[in-house]
């Protein structure tokens, strides 16, 4: 009679440790489905999307192979980036230039492209900025600078209020697991210049383009700008260090770029590749591709695309740039435009391939250097170029740019002349390139070009007065009379810049 009993108490116990052994289980599946679950859903979670950008930055940075400058932060970026040496901007002035980054359009395709209007209009029916695209995703949109708590700059040529494009100045604002698009902005090196005194440059170590003289003034300006950029290297140093702190390296996607080239004479505001040559770097949170270089063509209207694409946000038909990270599209050629710079009228158009740039300009009769405000009291060489000039001392590479004319077309080929010197378009041995490249343009003229020409009278009246307003102050400013000889203007440069190393470090 025990052994009935014995072995009905057994199977009890038996069964007791089968169901705990099942629970156990249970309890083990639950977990690892749950790590899993997480798991899926860290690599699923929305990329954060942040744009650093530097104000009129050309591409002279260690990591681009300038050795008078030292930009160790930037230079570690460039090992963790993609590193692109062919990207330009759509135009060589900030404010067009913002306008197209920002909307992803060319700004001759949306009444944007006349630098300083005084009567904005709102953007074309069905176009937005991204960042309406951005918060309609969930996505937390911010503009800010350096200080943290300051505002980025926005100069866009098209009617905004910075509250209905941007939640405010701070990613570390957003909700909790919010992702996020945010610029911040390093206001430098745009002039004026800035000295660092912790590492100078030696104006005798520079490297000066062959189209300027080689003069104490010039090499002075140039090591200023280099030192301006080391400013900016540590700005940048700073924005890492804290993207580190918060902890969001592991899910951002971070793309560094200038919002056009250098602020030097022939570069910012012309439209030679020194004015709309800039970096771009793109830094993947994975680690994809770091250290390596692309000679790829990128427009900075295309980093909008891009980055609507990794957000998972389809891209509005309307927008012209192209995801240029997807692997598969690459340009053959990017555009850019030139139009009114203040008060001073002027329209060029260019198309650039990788071999080739053509430059049409619809003002023949008109110097490069007329009349600015802007270039007249901020660029030291210029002043040197019209002195040396009367005196009769520029040589066969400055002289050209200082003609009271211009060619209706330019033609440079940039292997074998990277700095546009050699006009070839008269040339019978490049008649097909020049046929081409003039074709090329025209078919962007036609299709992406809706500006008005010429402007509105008002507006033109207005943008003169303005300027002149501005140069009367500005001159006024320096000392100076706005009838002052070349001459006497140089050597307020040359006081400015030259002054004895005691008193300026």
């Amino acid at each position: 009679m025990s052994k009935p009993k014995t072995h009905v108490k057994l199977s009890a116990n038996m069964l007791i440790r089968f169901i705990r052994s099942l629970l156990i289980t249970a309890a083990i599946l639950v977990s690892f489905l749950q790590g899993c679950q997480h798991s899926s859903q860290q690599k699923s979670a929305p990329l954060n999307i942040l744009w650093i950008v530097s104000d009129d930055l050309g591409a002279d940075l260690g990591c681009y192979g300038n050795t008078a400058v030292a930009t160790p932060h930037l230079d570690q970026f460039a090992g963790e980036s993609v590193r692109y040496t062919n990207f330009f901007t759509s135009t060589p002035v900030c404010s067009p230039s913002r306008s197209g980054l920002i909307t992803g359009m060319y700004p001759v395709s949306i009444d944007c492209h006349q630098h300083r209007t005084s009567y904005k209009k709102p953007l074309p029916d069905g176009v937005e900025p991204i960042t309406s695209y951005f918060r309609e995703a969930g996505y937390f949109v911010t503009n800010g600078n350096t200080t943290v708590d300051g505002r980025g700059k926005t100069d866009y040529n098209f009617q905004h209020k910075s509250e209905d494009m941007f939640d405010g100045v701070d990613y570390r604002a957003r909700a909790e697991g919010q992702p996020f698009f945010s610029q911040i902005q390093i206001f430098l090196p745009h002039r004026p210049f800035k000295q660092d005194e912790s590492r100078p440059v030696d104006p005798g170590s520079v490297d000066i383009p062959p189209y300027y003289p080689d003069h104490p003034v010039t090499r002075k300006d140039w090591a200023l700008y280099l030192e301006t950029i080391q400013h900016v290297d540590k700005a940048f140093g700073q924005i890492m260090a804290r993207l580190r702190e918060d902890g969001v390296l592991e899910n951002t996607v971070i793309f560094f770029v200038g919002d056009q080239g250098r602020p030097h004479l022939r570069a910012k505001q012309f439209l030679y590749d020194a004015g709309t040559h800039t970096p771009l770097m793109v830094r993947w949170p994975d680690g994809r591709g770091a250290g390596t270089v692309s000679n790829a063509l990128v427009s900075n209207i295309d980093l909008s695309a891009a980055s609507l694409a990794l957000a998972g946000i389809e891209i509005p038909h309307h927008i012209q740039g192209v995801n240029f990270l997807d692997g598969t599209t690459e340009r053959d050629y990017v555009f850019t435009a030139k139009d009114r710079m203040d008060g001073t009228v002027d329209r060029q158009r260019a198309v650039r391939s990788r071999d080739f740039k053509y430059i049409k300009s619809y003002y023949p009769e008109r110097a490069y250097t007329q009349f600015n405000t802007y270039k007249k009291t901020s660029y030291p060489v210029l002043m040197l170029m019209e002195v040396m000039e009367e005196k009769g001392e520029l040589n066969k590479d400055q002289l050209p740019f200082m003609a009271d004319t211009r060619p209706g077309e330019e033609l440079y080929d940039l292997n074998n002349d990277p700095y546009e010197l050699n006009n070839l378009a008269d040339h019978d041995d490049y008649r097909e390139v020049l046929s081409a490249m003039r074709n090329t343009l025209a078919g962007y003229v036609e299709k992406y070009d809706k500006g008005r020409y010429p402007e509105n009278e008002e507006e033109l009246t207005r943008a003169r007065e303005t300027m002149m307003e501005a140069y009367t102050r500005k001159m006024k400013k320096m000392g100076l009379s706005t009838e002052v000889p070349n001459e006497t203007y140089l050597e307020y440069w040359e006081k400015e810049l030259l002054k004895e190393e005691t008193k300026t470090r």
